[in-house]
């Protein structure tokens, strides 16, 4: 989004590589795509890696600005050196603390009895970690963060503060500039509604928010909880479901699966309040939430536990409820939404606005594109 529509009306474009995929191209004005094609998982990542190789290798010096990684570390190394070696600019774009995660997920593994495969991803893991902070960040000429979290968390890894820029997520304010028509599922007319958009991977700890429905119908007994998403494994969702109906209320919990956007929203519109629970941790803290500022666009009541972005915005806007990372807070935040709605969708009509000036992608373009300028301007 912020490359392929934004950008380009700055005067900035954009020659893209990417994985292969079964999905089309969505329809943005990169310079050129190119993609490497599907197959087995070997024969994906290692095409992957060749085609990579090959682009930056062809880059030209008269045509190309700026050679940029995203969360690649290894290939982010070779694309360096080969921008050293044709004197290009070399910026890396990292959006989550990827070596970190992994290292973290193998080590759990092999706690829990993994074997050879896990060892193997754990080695990976700290050799990327090293690979990432004794070379790729440090020789870089820039380095986009995902957050203020994370250019605190480099900077204390002794990446200079002054060649880091944060760029948070954002939201497209145009594709919302006609808000969604508010609907509710059949039956579910009438009662008190909090709705959650996003992954219901297990790593997200929905749980919480079930744990939190709990407590709300204490007070609420008719209320629900609609979850417009889906999991990675149906065995995650079954696990959720099972939680649910383990703790009493498995009749109020209902999970849509994916859905296109427009309808996803119609449903999120429909909703008294909206949930958006993040769990905290060294990794996830340095992540940006997209779903509260899709909330907030949308002027629909907001929750959000205190992850380091979600709390920034929810206090910047005063649009939205911030809470602490308990069911117990949530729950309580919802009560009040439910126990005045007007004067939640009153308070929360603020958040368009702050999502346009602040948020935006049109917004968030701009500053890139300032950062761009100014820092090739030094070459």
């Amino acid at each position: 989004m912020l490359f392929g529509k934004y950008l380009p009306r700055h005067g900035i474009a954009t020659d893209v590589v990417g994985k292969g995929s079964q999905a089309p191209l969505p329809e943005q004005g990169f310079a050129s795509t190119r993609r490497s094609t599907m197959g087995k998982r070997w024969r994906t990542e290692l095409g992957f890696a060749w085609l990579c190789i090959r682009s930056v290798l062809q880059a030209r010096r008269d045509h190309c600005d700026v050679i940029q990684a995203r969360d690649m570390v290894s290939l982010g190394a070779v694309a360096l050196l080969i921008a050293r070696l044709k004197g290009i600019p070399f910026v890396y774009w990292m959006s989550f603390l990827m070596c970190e995660g992994r290292i973290d997920r193998a080590r759990s593994r092999l706690r829990n009895g993994g074997g050879l495969r896990d060892r193997l991803v754990l080695l990976k893991g700290l050799v990327e970690y090293w690979l990432l902070y004794n070379v790729v960040l440090r020789h870089a000429d820039h380095v986009f963060v995902q957050s203020d979290a994370m250019l605190d968390l480099l900077a204390g890894q002794g990446v200079p503060r002054g060649k880091m820029t944060p760029v948070p997520m954002g939201v497209d304010m145009e594709v919302l500039a006609t808000r969604p028509t508010p609907r509710r599922l059949p039956g579910w007319e009438g009662v008190p509604l909090l709705a959650y958009l996003g992954t219901l991977d297990p790593l997200r700890d929905i749980h919480m928010v079930v744990d939190a429905l709990v407590i709300i119908r204490r007070t609420y007994p008719t209320a629900r909880l609609l979850l417009i998403g889906d999991a990675p494994q149906r065995a995650d969702v079954d696990a959720l479901l099972k939680h649910a109906a383990d703790s009493g209320v498995g009749e109020a919990v209902h999970v849509t699966g994916w859905l296109p956007s427009a309808q996803a929203w119609e449903l999120l519109a429909g909703a008294d309040a909206a949930v958006s629970y993040f769990p905290r941790g060294k990794i996830l803290d340095t992540n940006s939430p997209t779903k509260v500022l899709e909330y907030l666009a949308l002027g629909i009541p907001s929750l959000g536990n205190d992850n380091p972005d979600q709390r920034n915005v929810m206090l910047e806007s005063d649009a939205g409820w911030l809470t602490a990372s308990t069911p117990e807070a949530l729950a309580e935040a919802a009560c009040m939404v439910f126990a005045d709605p007007q004067g939640a969708s009153r308070r929360a009509a603020s958040g368009p606005r702050y999502i346009e000036a602040k948020r935006s992608y049109r917004v968030l373009a701009e500053t890139v594109a300032q950062r761009y300028r100014s820092f090739l301007g030094q070459h």
